[in-house]
């Protein structure tokens, strides 16, 4: 039996210690390295401490990094507490630096608990910055190395974290899933605070699907928690729940709600949440009792508090309620204002509703604002699948990262070096290439998406032109009819009149007889005028024109033949701008299926309006499909998605070689309804 070389210096030098220290030092049992290790401690601590300022602060974590790194101390842990240190005084350079090193020092000692930790530190930074597809990727990463460390409460915080990354980009169904898994494991550890937050955030996915009362029930549960913990921090679940009966017109319960949440121990933003959402939802019912004061002393709180995002929902509540207090001008000030901060933050949803505000303000702009509001709709809801995508790859490849690294493992053993390194090298290059294959992927996707926002704006512009153009010409001809040639025709006759009296008896009979044919062709031509100077619904005209022109462009490249009907009484004017645009998305999504998948011959579009409903229905001669089955194409989805939208509904009827049809159902609410 030997020493190593490491064991052999260190024994020498503790030999050294032996003899050179005070002995008193090795009599008390003091371990003479205690003082340095205390130091650091202290120095870490006081780095917290209130009395101190940021420079003073930054100066004592320096220099317990640096000691880390100067005496080798084996503790990535440390260096990950100094690293969230440096984050909370938002010195990132130092927090970056810090936070590398504490990972490539948990990596080498394959100390799981570290490296969840540190890759923690990485999400909570990207997570401030709303960088949330890198704070998801840390996430998961937090996620694997605590699971493998057996560290339950950390692993269910970083399922909490995925959850709430992967709600934000509306992958309901995901962020349901890991919620659940979270919740799972916080019963086990019996953590009520930790569960009241599941449950809320459980109840907030429910609302933003329009399951409210799944919602409620969840909410109601999270309270049951609340109870339990009074040290937790209160989440606004009162003010949750009373969201969802605004959502569905409870507008008393809702404001019973948003006043249980003011009697809360809440901060200053929360209490200017609550204050507008009050003044809104009496706005709501009608009633302006001092709802002004409480809109813009909202607003002013936000105002002081620089939260850009909430000012922008009180602007827009501000407009409503200028609209409804019949001051248009202020209505679309506080409009523009409000979806020029939406743009700036890149809030979509507010941005989407500032344009719907601001076209119904302006029905003279609405087109301007319906072709925003469409390409930013697409754009926005592009955005959110690639997200979607991108977090299942994460987890994806973060387990088959794992996956191969064990693999790897299990084969050093059997595997020469020089394999290896062809193996790695192999598998760069692949990696390299498939990603040059996606890069180029999503490139002609988004390039496509592009070419077709510019092909719709070209067609809606186009069809505007060709449809004023046509009422120009025919009030022209009408112009030129009565004023022209009627006049003309009128002159002759009268001429011809006087002309009479001087025939002879046997011919003036016949003569009056051509009098009276000119009266009938003035009379003839006196109605054409008038039929054509009669004004029309050119919206009607606009849209109907627009749709039966997308049937012929499809038609031509699915080779069938098409017919289109729809009820005169159906008026497009009053229709609301968005909802047209949804239906054009809609129909040509299922043209574009019907091109793809039916081989049809023949295609039939009706619009048709009963009991307050518009219905659409689209009916093809092709293969058809088998219900029982299911059809879960991206199209199809695309249609629900659109219909669901407009608080309508979809259904299929399909028999193999029996053709399809699609029902669509949507509520018919003119834009100037009550």
């Amino acid at each position: 039996m030997y020493l190593s070389k490491h064991t052999a210096i260190k024994n020498i030098i503790l030999l050294i210690l032996f003899f050179t220290l005070p002995i008193n030092t090795f009599s008390l049992g003091l371990n003479p390295f205690q003082k340095e290790k205390d130091s650091l401690e202290i120095w870490i601590s006081k780095s917290k401490s209130k009395d101190l300022n940021v420079n003073e602060k930054q100066k004592l974590l320096s220099k317990s990094f640096n000691y880390i790194l100067d005496n080798k101390v084996s503790d990535p842990l440390k260096l990950s507490s100094i690293a969230y240190e440096f984050y909370k005084l938002n010195d990132s350079t130092n927090f970056f630096k810090t936070n590398k090193a504490a990972l490539d020092l948990s990596l080498k000692l394959k100390d799981y608990y570290s490296e969840g930790d540190v890759n923690w530190n990485y999400a909570t930074y990207y997570v401030n910055l709303e960088q949330y597809k890198l704070a998801f990727y840390h996430f998961n990463l937090a996620y694997k190395a605590f699971s493998k460390s057996k560290n339950k409460y950390e692993t269910a915080k970083m399922l909490y974290g995925m959850a709430h990354v992967k709600g934000r980009f509306r992958d309901y169904t995901g962020s349901e899933i890991l919620i659940i898994q979270a919740i799972k494991i916080f019963k086990e550890l019996d953590n009520n605070k930790q569960l009241y937050l599941s449950y809320n955030h459980l109840g907030l996915l429910q609302e933003d699907i329009k399951e409210y009362d799944k919602g409620i029930k969840y909410y109601n549960k999270s309270l049951e928690y609340f109870n339990k913990n009074k040290d937790v921090l209160y989440a606004g679940t009162f003010n949750n729940m009373a969201n969802i009966y605004l959502a569905q017109k409870k507008y008393n319960k809702a404001l019973e709600y948003y006043k249980k949440d003011l009697k809360m121990d809440i901060d200053i933003t929360h209490y200017a949440r609550v204050i507008d959402n009050i003044g809104y939802t009496q706005l709501l019912l009608k009633d302006t009792t001092d709802v002004k004061n409480k809109l813009f002393n909202s607003l002013r709180i936000r105002d002081s508090l620089g939260n850009k995002i909430a000012i922008t929902s009180s602007k827009i509540h501000i407009s409503d309620y200028y609209e409804f207090t019949n001051d248009t001008l202020q209505a679309i000030k506080f409009a523009t204002e409000a979806n020029l901060l939406a743009k700036e933050l890149k809030n979509g949803g507010d941005y989407l509703t500032t344009l719907q505000q601001l076209s119904d303000l302006q029905p003279k702009k609405s087109k301007k604002y319906l072709d925003r509001y469409i390409q930013f709709n697409d754009s926005l809801i592009s955005e959110e699948r690639r997200a979607q995508n991108k977090f299942t790859r994460i987890e994806f490849e973060t387990d088959e990262h794992i996956e191969d690294n064990k693999r790897l493992t299990e084969q050093r053993v059997w595997i020469f070096a020089g394999s290896f390194a062809i193996l790695l090298i192999s598998t760069l290059l692949y990696f390299l290439r498939v990603q040059k294959v996606q890069n180029e992927k999503l490139q002609l996707e988004a390039e496509q998406q592009k070419a077709n926002e510019e092909v719709y704006v070209l067609t809606l512009q186009q069809q505007a032109k060709l449809e004023e153009e046509r009422v120009n010409e025919r009030n022209r001809i009408s112009a030129e009819l009565h004023d022209g040639i009627l006049g003309k025709l009128f002159g002759t006759r009268v001429s011809l009149g006087f002309l009479g009296m001087q025939m002879q008896p046997d011919t003036q009979e016949q003569h009056q007889t051509f009098l009276d044919e000119l009266q009938n062709i003035e009379k003839e031509i006196r109605d054409v005028s008038h039929r054509l100077s009669e004004n029309f619904d050119d919206a009607t005209v606009n849209f109907t024109t627009i749709i039966e022109q997308l049937l012929r462009d499809k038609s031509v490249i699915g080779k069938f033949s098409h017919t289109f009907t729809y009820e005169p009484n159906i008026s497009w004017k009053s229709i609301n701008e968005v909802t047209k645009a949804n239906v054009y998305r809609i129909i040509q999504e299922a043209l574009q299926n019907i091109i793809k998948h039916a081989n049809a011959k023949s295609v039939t579009l009706d619009f048709a309006l009963q009991h307050q409903e518009l219905l659409i229905t689209i009916s093809d001669d092709g293969v058809g499909f088998d219900t029982k089955k299911g059809k879960k194409g991206i199209g199809i989805k695309n249609i629900k998605t659109r219909v669901e939208k407009l608080s309508g509904s979809v259904d299929f009827s399909s028999e193999i070689n029996q053709g399809t049809k699609l029902y669509i159902k949507i509520p018919y609410i003119p834009k100037n309804a009550a």
